[in-house]
């Protein structure tokens, strides 16, 4: 549920010229779903497809008069009140026709609508201020400074390369964008070009807006928008080291003949965030290659299984989230092309001791200034050890096991954080010839089956 109302709304198609869609594909679809979930009433078909039954009405009649289809019943208020079912032709035909592809879904959008919608969903200038960052970012300690620097890269919705240590927040930083109050956009469920159908919504990537229905119940409703497309909060998708240069294109399923959306097309209007960047299967040059075309003129080019090729949009907010440093990843001709670069720093011993006691209060346990101190000056101040944004909440998951496996009280003392630090990291002081050797096989069976005294 979501108070906002999308910047642009798909018009619902008036006619069958209006689709955009060839009336051969649209006739193929009522005979497929017809063929997938057998009786339908009009209305219900009209639903299954995406538009209006007095749009896809002409083709049903002329399939009643080719004999594909029949109308089994009736509730006495027109065709859309039928009861419609195949014939044994009709499902001769349908067999015929999932021989092309067996997509039964929704009516796709050809590419010419889809981009022009996926144009004016793109937020203005000025969209986001400094407010909506700081309310999104409630969650977390960070500085003025930080909120500064990260919400022009949002609001120019252009492409952001965020670096630093591991354990520095990154990803929950960038993971908390994703509550900033945008309005809506719609995703269509497949895209039609030269009869091809490639399908974009991912319930996985992309979550649905509910609304309250309409109190009122009426025989030929009218949707607020074109039922081809699903209203969704704009999409956030991660990817981390399991991408390859394959995921970048279409990807061809050959038992459904049907094509996949990559990754960058279903986060168009929204963000997407590649993690651990430097790290995936593919090279960050290979990546590099991939996306300077798109980085420079917003538009994508993949690549069909016959080798013809389809001009998109790429209209995201792309973030490249990294522990390694800029000049490992790149030339300096592709950093150009990243718009923002943020350095994340580790937080200051003011910020530490602030993230410290947020997440005391999450795992309800009883802190005070004294064990803070003691924390910092025995394990940070005096060895020298630099802090991280992870620490806290790292540490004192230790300290909560610890507490509830020896049924200590909830408070936290000296000793339990101390015990939660040796846990937690690994300690330096353990040099390699301290190490002892591993006794033989047999030996150690006998040793874990020796009672406890």
């Amino acid at each position: 549920m979501t108070d906002q109302q999308p910047l642009f709304v798909p018009p619902e198609p008036e006619s069958l010229e209006d689709t955009g869609l060839p009336p051969t594909l649209v006739e193929q679809l009522i005979v497929k779903i017809l063929y997938y979930r057998g009786e339908m009433y009009g209305r219900n078909l009209a639903t299954a497809i995406g538009l209006r039954f007095s749009v896809i009405q002409p083709l049903v009649e002329a399939l009643l008069v080719q004999h594909t289809i029949q109308i089994k019943s009736s509730l006495g208020v027109g065709m859309i009140g039928s009861m419609f079912a195949l014939t044994d032709a009709g499902r001769g035909r349908a067999r015929e026709y999932m021989d092309e592809n067996q997509y039964g879904g929704a009516a796709p959008v050809p590419i010419s609508q889809y981009c022009e919608v996926v144009k004016r969903q793109c937020p203005p200038a000025g969209w986001l201020t400094k407010k909506a960052v700081r309310e999104a970012l409630k969650g977390l300690v960070v500085t003025e400074e930080l909120i500064s620097q990260i919400g022009p890269a949002i609001s120019s919705g252009n492409s952001l390369l965020i670096y630093g240590k591991p354990g520095d927040g990154k990803t929950y930083l960038l993971e908390s964008l994703n509550s900033i109050d945008a309005a809506p956009v719609f995703v269509p469920h497949a895209i039609e070009y030269q009869g091809q159908i490639i399908r974009v919504f991912d319930p996985i990537y992309h979550s649905v807006v509910q609304r309250e229905e309409p109190s009122t119940v009426t025989v030929f409703p009218s949707a607020p928008h074109d039922l081809r497309w699903v209203e969704c909060r704009r999409p956030f998708i991660i990817t981390g080291g399991e991408l390859t240069l394959d995921m970048l294109d279409l990807r061809y399923n050959a038992t459904s003949k049907v094509y996949e959306a990559p990754f960058q097309i279903k986060a168009n209007n929204g963000i997407y965030l590649l993690d651990d960047f430097g790290r995936q299967r593919a090279t960050p040059a290979e990546i590099f290659n991939r996306w300077i075309v798109p980085l420079e003129r917003k538009v994508d080019y993949l690549s069909f299984l016959t080798g013809g090729k389809i001009t998109v949009p790429f209209e995201m907010f792309l973030v490249l989230s990294t522990n390694l440093s800029p000049e490992d990843l790149g030339d300096e001709a592709f950093l150009r092309r990243i718009q923002y670069k943020m350095l994340l720093d580790g937080p200051s011993e003011t910020e530490f001791r602030h993230i410290f006691e947020r997440c005391c209060n999450s795992a309800s346990l009883t802190c005070n200034s004294h064990i803070i101190n003691h924390l910092l000056e025995k394990h940070y101040l005096s060895p020298g050890k630099t802090f991280r944004r992870c620490h806290p909440r790292d540490i004192l998951s230790h300290a909560v096991n610890l507490i509830r496996f020896e049924g200590l009280p909830s408070d936290l003392t000296d000793e339990v954080l101390d015990r939660a630090v040796q846990s937690c990291f690994v300690q330096k002081e353990h040099r390699k010839g301290d190490v002892v050797p591993m006794p033989p096989a047999s030996m150690r069976r006998d040793l874990f089956q020796r009672p406890i005294n």
